[in-house]
């Protein structure tokens, strides 16, 4: 995990987001993806680099 610096980033709401108001959106960039609190926008940032994103994605620990 890297520490985030600001900048401009295209936010979507997570695909795994349930819609009962428990939301993340996520920002990609070619080496990184960002996640923040869709309540909570300037509140702050996680940053993971691609590859261990995926694997939390894909480590089936993930419910849909």
């Amino acid at each position: 995990m890297s520490t985030p610096e600001p900048g401009v980033f295209a936010w979507h709401t997570s695909s795994y987001t349930a819609g009962n108001g428990n939301c993340v959106e996520v920002a990609e960039t070619s080496t990184e993806v960002r996640v923040r609190d869709t309540k909570d926008r300037d509140g702050g940032q996680l940053a993971f680099d691609r590859a261990p994103w995926r694997a939390f994605l894909t480590s089936g620990d993930v419910d849909r």
